[in-house]
């Protein structure tokens, strides 16, 4: 179907292949390196990237060359796009952005980049609010405004049961000065000033997953919302999350459980879970 306006992201906004297919988004992939093999992240089987995290090998992640966004423009073009609106995870956490505004200045048609300074379904929700304007015929400015609406209004909730990963993945920002807190101490984090950011320190799992859970709800208020729970290898805690979710939060237009991608993951670590709210 022709579309004026095109949507692109990358591969950090969480979203299952299915949807960006039904959406019309093009989705460019961060690369994820384990020891000495490079692929990109939809391509790497979960279970492999975390018992290689748990095994100590180095795990690395690469934003995508300037060529995969230079192509992806180029292919949209091709199609009769007149214009794209390309929507990246915080440059604070990855050089995704640069790359995409390299490449934008080389397009032969106009790619406004957009830094949405968060990350996960923040991002995959914005996206979803703008490819569905652009599919009903919205302007470049109505898309642009539709997805930072969505990403402004978004709060991103994240536990860890480590910070270690986000240490040494360089990705770890204010939350650094958490770093050495007693084992029985979970962080919880949150993303602000577009990175990571300490929110609460509680003892013990259980506790930290349930504040977790009250200041989801208390940020939903009774306004309408989307909600998300994300994580990476920790399905069974994700599925409790979400009930009590379905439970606590009263105007819910979409719940989403899904897990984050690898390029995430390879940071948060194994056990990290988080929770989306994003008002309509």
């Amino acid at each position: 179907m022709y579309r004026r306006v095109a949507v692109v992201t990358d591969s950090t906004a969480c979203l299952p292949a299915q949807l960006t297919d039904q959406l019309g988004v093009e989705v460019v992939q961060i690369q994820v390196r384990i020891g000495d093999h490079t692929d990109d992240e939809s391509r790497i089987p979960v279970p492999e990237l975390v018992s290689a995290m748990r095994a100590n090998v180095p795990v690395v992640t690469i934003p995508p060359d300037p060529g995969a966004f230079f192509w992806t423009y180029g292919d949209l073009a091709a199609q009769g796009v007149q214009a794209v609106v390309s929507v990246h995870v915080s440059g604070r956490l990855s050089a995704t952005v640069d790359a995409a505004r390299v490449a934008a200045e080389q397009s032969r048609i106009p790619v406004h980049v957009v830094d949405t300074h968060t990350c996960g379904m923040s991002i995959g929700y914005a996206v979803q609010a703008a490819a569905k304007v652009a599919e009903a015929g919205g302007t470049v400015e109505r898309v642009i405004e539709t997805a930072q609406r969505r990403y402004d209004r978004s709060t991103e909730l994240i536990y860890v049961d480590t910070l270690e990963y986000l240490r040494r993945g360089g990705k770890i920002g204010a939350a650094t000065a958490l770093v050495g807190s007693a084992l029985s101490m979970k962080p919880l984090l949150t993303m602000a000033d577009a990175q990571i950011t300490p929110l609460d320190r509680v003892i013990g799992a259980d506790r930290a997953l349930n504040r977790m859970l009250d200041i989801a709800i208390k940020r939903a208020g009774t306004d309408t919302v989307d909600v998300a729970v994300e994580h990476f290898d920790a399905l069974d805690k994700a599925q409790r999350l979400l009930r009590k979710l379905r439970r606590g939060v009263p105007n819910v237009r979409q719940f989403m459980l899904t897990q984050v991608s690898s390029a995430i993951g390879a940071h948060v670590g194994p056990g990290a879970l988080g929770i989306t709210v994003s008002p309509v």
